[in-house]
């Protein structure tokens, strides 16, 4: 005797209303955070060659895109600098007249509505690009750990409301945490680079940066892509020198990260979709393969998917507008 079939996955994707209403994914634009460049100079706006749309700001001009972005519903900013002096030890990094610390006081006057997140890292500021003070050809891991800690404190004493250190130094979180807690800085937020892979998809952000070593490579201490186990060990270590967020870098390639670390931990979970993503993005956009809008919709929503609360990218504003729309989220 044929049995009836009772159970029809299909009943629940019979109408777009009923398919929004079953939704299992839900994500809104206050989870969104907008990466931007800050450059030292006056009036200017440049366009990033490998980054189509995007731009470094002076800091007199950062009032455009930040006023942008509040309207657009966008209130989480990430600033990275661009400083006109390099050096050895990344002076500019922890200068009280900085590049970041500039654009933050500027930032906090003429936009103080929106939640400014600093990124901690040297190497945007040191002459040989890399993420920490140099012994020899080797980056010193404890010696950078000062600076790290400089970096931080100071950002924040410019305005910063969270710092997000990227460097991926052992022990990084720790001396962070320290340095911001002698300054009593006790409820100013880590949000840790906890799993960043030594990637290829990097490279965009390194031509818009200018931060690319000057030799070598950075696999000494960013993550080889090959490891699963690592991650977690790294994640969990953040977790124990009391990191607030935790991060996955890059995003697409990584989800699989994202789902173990947020079932292991019960921190908010973050993920950055870096340049190299939005490139090709905007490469075959431009070439006609493919539907630019529907990917990006598709590449924000799986990683909500996968377990994302915090969602890094460069196409905030037009991910706040499907938002607002109702085409995800």
């Amino acid at each position: 005797m044929e049995r009836e079939m009772i159970v029809r996955p299909r009943r629940l994707r019979t109408t777009a209303a009923l398919r929004k209403m079953v939704r299992e994914t839900r994500m809104d634009k206050s989870s969104l955070v907008y990466p931007m460049f800050v450059k030292d100079g006056e009036n200017l706006k440049e366009e990033i060659p490998t980054m189509p749309g995007q731009y470094r700001y002076s800091v007199d001009r950062i009032g455009e895109i930040l006023t942008e972005m509040a309207d657009a519903g966008v209130t989480n900013i990430m600033l990275f600098g661009i400083p006109e002096h390099k050096d050895e030890v990344g002076s500019s990094a922890y200068a009280c007249d900085g590049i970041i610390q500039k654009a933050l006081e500027r930032a906090k006057k003429e936009v103080p509505e929106l939640f400014y997140i600093g990124d901690v890292c040297m190497c945007e500021y040191t002459s040989h690009g890399h993420c920490g003070i140099l012994k020899g050809a080797y980056v010193d891991n404890d010696l950078t750990l000062e600076k790290l800690s400089q970096i931080a404190v100071s950002q924040v004493q410019a305005g910063a409301d969270m710092v997000a250190p990227s460097d991926m130094m052992d022990g990084h979180i720790l001396a962070i945490r320290e340095g911001l807690d002698k300054k009593g800085y006790i409820t100013t937020p880590i949000m840790s680079y906890a799993v960043k892979y030594a990637s290829a998809f990097y490279g965009p952000f390194r031509d818009a940066a200018g931060s690319a070593p000057s030799f070598g490579d950075r696999k000494s201490y960013q993550m080889d892509y090959h490891n699963r186990r690592e991650g977690m060990k790294e994640a969990l270590l953040d977790v124990e020198e009391g990191a607030d967020i935790l991060m996955v870098k890059p995003a697409m390639s990584y989800l699989d990260m994202v789902r173990e670390i947020k079932d292991a931990t019960d921190l908010p979970m973050a993920a950055y979709s870096v340049s190299g993503e939005y490139a090709m993005v905007k490469a075959a956009a431009k070439l006609g393969y493919v539907d630019e809008a529907a990917i990006l919709c598709e590449m924000a929503a799986c990683a909500y998917r996968a377990g994302v609360d915090i969602y890094m990218t460069y196409y905030a504003k037009e991910i706040a507008q499907y938002m607002e729309e109702g085409r995800i989220g």
